[in-house]
């Protein structure tokens, strides 16, 4: 289902037959993502994925719906996503499944395909990793600011108990430029075309500071 050339994708960035999961959202590396999957095109895909241990593509809708309607124009989606490799995976019923992800690797599509059942296909190019940046001094209220709200999060989940799912994994890298950025974007509302853009910016400092600037314009951080 996935072929590349080469022993990963730092050596070959090119991945040929990538299912896609167009969504109505932006995955961010390092980001969890959980679904709720009950259509037989991505039952089947999430199957097959998880049986090879491989990842699937998550693209953000520009038109279309997330559910395929009878008669409906097939869906457009954004020419920059994110892998996402299952960590968890419950069958509740028949016909249900359950799962979370976790994004990885940024990629590029070069060509997409619609198979027949109705499930996308792409050859993709990785985009390298964000560079490793420490938060320079007059950014770090936004990593100060992160550090209260992940601290309130996991007391109000030891208080409810372990079951609670924190909107963040771990590990929390909270002197990183690009992961602090990353999770700031997966919380902060905002258009949907706002979080692509800044999903596909190539500068974590760039990201955190336009994220920055959104949060003293909401009032999280002064």
């Amino acid at each position: 289902m996935i072929a590349t050339q080469g022993s990963s994708m730092t050596t070959q960035p090119l991945l040929h037959s990538l299912p896609l999961f167009p969504l109505g959202t932006v995955l961010f590396p390092g980001g969890l993502l959980p679904l709720r999957v009950f259509e037989v095109r991505y039952l089947d895909m999430i199957g097959k994925c998880r049986k090879a241990g491989a990842p699937f593509g998550v693209v953000s809708l520009t038109s279309g719906a997330e559910v395929r309607k009878a008669g409906a124009e097939a869906e457009s989606f954004a020419a920059v996503g994110t892998l996402a490799d299952i960590r968890e995976l419950d069958a509740p019923q028949s016909g249900l499944l359950q799962i979370e992800c976790v994004g990885t690797t940024r990629f590029r599509v070069r060509s997409s395909e619609l198979q027949k059942h109705g499930l996308w296909v792409a050859e993709v190019e990785a985009i390298a990793d964000d560079v490793a940046l420490e938060i320079p001094d007059d950014l770090r209220h936004t990593t100060t600011a992160l550090r209260r709200l992940v601290d309130t999060l996991e007391e109000r989940r030891r208080a409810q108990g372990d079951a609670v799912r924190l909107p963040i994994g771990t590990p929390y890298r909270f002197d990183d430029c690009g992961w602090v950025a990353n999770r700031w974007c997966e919380l902060v509302p905002m258009q949907l075309e706002l979080k692509q853009r800044l999903m596909e910016l190539d500068s974590p400092l760039m990201r955190l500071e336009l994220i920055s600037d959104l949060l003293a314009r909401t009032g999280i951080t002064e």
